[in-house]
């Protein structure tokens, strides 16, 4: 972007890889100094991360939390405004998926997904809010899917989550707004991730996902950090309450 956004943090959830770790990088690479948050059993992986992003030149702070959990998500952000004073924006990109048609889908299932995917969201920015508000700034950036859109065989509560992260995010938009702060979605297709290799364990899937693509080509995490750097920064200042599918056209099909 034109304008690197030095001196701004960015709080990213989920970061030890995948599209978390290319919302990281990308943000160090627009300025940003990033606390990158994982549950601790990805310490290691969250580790190595912290590592790119100082190789950058930018500030990395590692804080574990499981978004689902209203005190450990308390102390996650106690502990980031400590160690980096402040935060600009943040990205809750945390989710899980378990692939399971509904007549089989358990309810601890259930709950699991929409406890990370949708209350986790709350709760990273419920905490939040009150630095948002007192300094009149903040950019929320909220990872959403195609899939709370269209929705896919064995993904019903995978769907209902994304769902309500992008209803959440508009009434959101709107109660936020005078304080200075927007909140945007960004919707990734078939991404090549750890997770998104649900959609493409068979090749004939795989090969499917790709020609209904207008693009002719799965999405790769990096696809997604640019969109993410936009919403995060002030070139998006006037854009609140959105939506915006990273899909490379699938969902004109």
């Amino acid at each position: 972007m034109a304008n690197p956004s030095n001196g701004r943090v960015a709080l990213v959830t989920g970061a030890s890889r995948g599209i978390g770790r290319a919302i990281a990088l990308g943000l160090a690479e627009e300025g940003y100094d990033v606390v990158i948050n994982d549950i601790e059993r990805q310490s290691v992986q969250l580790d190595g991360v912290a590592g790119e992003i100082r190789a950058k030149g930018r500030k990395a702070w590692p804080v574990f939390a499981d978004v689902s959990s209203k005190a450990e998500v308390e102390a996650m952000v106690a502990k980031a405004l400590a160690e980096a004073v402040k935060i600009d924006a943040v990205v809750n990109n945390a989710g899980i998926l378990i692939a399971k048609p509904v007549d089989t889908l358990e309810e601890r299932e259930w709950d699991a997904v929409l406890d990370v995917n949708a209350k986790g969201t709350f709760l990273v920015i419920q905490a939040l809010l009150p630095h948002f508000k007192a300094r009149k700034y903040g950019r929320i950036v909220n990872i959403a899917s195609i899939g709370g859109k269209h929705g896919a065989p064995e993904q019903a509560h995978y769907s209902a989550s994304k769902a309500a992260v992008m209803g959440f995010t508009r009434v959101l938009a709107q109660e936020v707004g005078p304080f200075g702060i927007t909140a945007n979605c960004i919707c990734p297709g078939i991404i090549v991730t750890d997770m998104g290799r649900t959609n493409l364990e068979v090749k004939e899937i795989a090969d499917r996902w790709i020609a209904n693509t207008a693009l002719a080509r799965l999405g790769q995490p990096e696809d997604v950090a640019g969109p993410v750097c936009f919403f995060a920064s002030d070139a998006s200042a006037f854009v609140t309450g959105q939506t915006l599918n990273v899909c490379g056209g699938i969902v004109l099909t």
